[in-house]
């Protein structure tokens, strides 16, 4: 069985956010290295499209913390595209937010980028459900992830997020999700 995946532009974005994570920054980092393993088993991308996967996986959460919002996809979709035009690469802005802004959908994701955001997307629900919610993961490879890449504490924040904004606003407590 071959080691999880772990890609190092993920730790290098990340890094420019550990401040802003704080002491959310393993959990998420975390998070984001298990997300790409699972969209790897998905949809088998190529070494280009892994790139693109990780830098969707860095960027996918990280308005909740840099823009200090649980409405977060637009600010993290927006940080994401920021970084790719620094770069000079604007021509992967639009599968990147299509794997950002979709990561939340009830419904399968469409479009010309669909294949990498759907896998995103159902990556994405399969750790935020603790598994509940298969997505055509594997057990044993959720399994080998959470033990490689622990938890640290993400669910918990989650949940106290998740409060907070009920608390706030009881009648649209989980702003990001979409149809």
């Amino acid at each position: 069985m071959t080691e999880p995946l772990r890609h190092p532009l993920i730790d290098t974005l990340l890094d420019d956010w550990r401040a802003a994570l704080g002491k959310d920054d393993e959990g998420y980092r975390n998070h984001c290295h298990i997300l790409l393993n699972v969209v790897d088993a998905l949809a088998q991308p190529t070494d280009r499209e892994r790139e693109l996967i990780a830098i969707a996986a860095a960027f996918h959460d990280l308005g909740i913390w840099s823009d200090h919002s649980f409405d977060y996809l637009d600010p993290s979709a927006a940080r994401a595209r920021a970084w790719l035009a620094a770069q000079g690469r604007e021509a992967d802005a639009p599968v990147v937010e299509a794997m950002i802004q979709g990561h939340h959908q009830f419904t399968r994701c469409r479009g010309p980028h669909a294949r990498l955001a759907e896998a995103f997307r159902r990556a994405d629900w399969n750790f935020v459900s603790l598994g509940l919610l298969p997505m055509g993961v594997p057990r044993t490879l959720r399994r080998r992830l959470v033990r490689a890449f622990p938890n640290a504490g993400f669910h918990a924040k989650l949940l106290r997020l998740i409060g907070r904004e009920f608390m706030r606003r009881p009648w649209r407590p989980l702003p990001m999700m979409r149809w």
